[in-house]
């Protein structure tokens, strides 16, 4: 067996926990408060209200069911428009859908990876002069991210179109010094098992508008009219988070400086090491944005790279460590085939196309070694570093004699 084959696996973004969280955990049995909800669960969003500068909030079984109830909160009905960044996760896109609004894909920029302000303009334009009234535009703050939210606020502000800002990458980060999941009339996080705090799994709506989240936590749990029976005017959902679940995200919540520090210091370990060589490019961090760096992104240009995405990814695998290809754009999945695409500039291809076919994401983990954190560079670099030049030992024979 080689070295290569008795290394440990090497993860993308596994759970990083401490031990606080047992604290917690236990105390929620001690108390016998193993039901969903509890104190636990109280305390775990008035922790993140004050994480976040006060604002309100709602802890939901899933990030994906806070877009949920974000949306059913912003009006979104069948036949309705949402726009949408289409650089991200399947799960941002598919509540749309599935409460009957036809999802309008927004392209990226190149200065951030997220929506471009430039294509969100256009589609608004356009969606008017056709007469489409548009119920939201769901941001994406992505790997950690914020977007442009002073050129983009402003833009949905003149169209009358709230924001649904989706920082399930983002917790810990800032644009402008302002935290994100504060940039829209509603936000969400996630605390899935391989984000920057997790719960095992869950989620947080967020919104300076306590009426929404009021209302969102009412829809969260089946929708129960106050009375002595189980009384019900409207359809609700079982949506809220766990005290078990709740009390993992305390004991996480209390890390995250620690965790985003840990992220980005694997970051500029990657950037050092990695981004002189040829073809070679991070993910960008523009001035007004502080980034988590949830994941480490980068791209490979194949006309100068030494090898493509897929065989980085090979090499990698090859010695048990774990990456995987930057998110393809929505607009090219098969279940949103035919949906319009709004891109930075109609004339080109997407920005997020050439960003899909170009990235990849490494090991970002906050529990990473440094151990492993060199021997992903290593491997790394040996398959993105030019091959060297063969040595000449051809012996030159005489000129023939004239």
């Amino acid at each position: 067996m080689t070295a290569s084959d008795a290394s440990h696996p090497i993860l993308l973004s596994p759970p990083h926990m401490t031990g606080d969280e047992r604290r917690f955990v236990e105390d929620a049995f001690r108390t016998n408060w193993i039901a969903p909800l509890g104190p636990n669960v109280d305390a775990f969003e008035r922790e993140m209200s004050a994480q976040l500068g006060d604002m309100h909030c709602c802890a939901t079984s899933s990030g994906t069911a806070a877009i949920h109830l974000a949306l059913i909160m912003l009006g979104v009905r069948p036949g309705d428009t949402v726009l949408c960044s289409s650089f991200t996760f399947v799960a941002t896109a598919n509540p749309i859908r599935q409460l009957g609004a036809e999802p309008v894909f927004i392209d990226s920029d190149d200065a951030s990876w997220n929506m471009s302000p430039a294509a969100l303009r256009r589609a608004l334009e356009t969606l008017r002069a056709e007469g489409r009234t548009v119920r939201a535009c769901v941001t994406v703050d992505l790997y950690g991210q914020g977007c442009d939210y002073a050129a983009i606020a402003p833009i949905c502000a003149e169209f009358g179109v709230p924001i649904l800002e989706d920082a399930a990458e983002a917790l810990g980060a800032t644009v402008h010094g302002r935290p994100c999941g504060t940039f829209g009339r509603m936000a969400i996080l996630s605390f899935n098992g391989n984000k920057i705090i997790t719960t095992s799994g869950g989620g947080m709506l967020v919104s300076a508008d306590r009426t929404l989240t009021d209302h969102a936590r009412f829809l969260a749990t089946q929708a129960r009219d106050p009375a002595p029976h189980y009384e019900h005017s409207v359809s609700g959902f079982n949506y809220r988070l766990s005290n078990i679940c709740a009390g993992v995200g305390r004991g996480q919540l209390m890390t995250l400086a620690d965790r985003v520090a840990r992220r980005r210091e694997i970051f500029a370990r990657y950037s050092a090491a990695l981004v002189s060589l040829p073809g070679v490019a991070f993910m960008p961090e523009p001035t007004w944005s502080r980034s988590t760096r949830w994941l480490t992104a980068l791209t490979l240009d194949p006309r100068r790279a030494h090898c493509t995405r897929d065989a980085l990814m090979a090499a990698l695998a090859a010695d048990r460590i774990e990456s995987r290809p930057t998110w393809k754009p929505m607009h090219q999945q098969p279940l949103f085939a035919g949906t319009r695409m709004f891109a930075h500039d109609p004339a080109r291809a997407p920005v997020c196309e050439r960003l899909f076919a170009e990235g990849v994401c490494l090991p970002s983990g906050s529990s990473m070694s440094d151990a492993d954190l060199e021997r992903v560079i290593s491997v790394a670099r040996a398959a993105l570093a030019p091959a060297a030049a063969p040595s000449s030992t051809r012996t030159h024979e005489p000129s023939p004699a004239r």
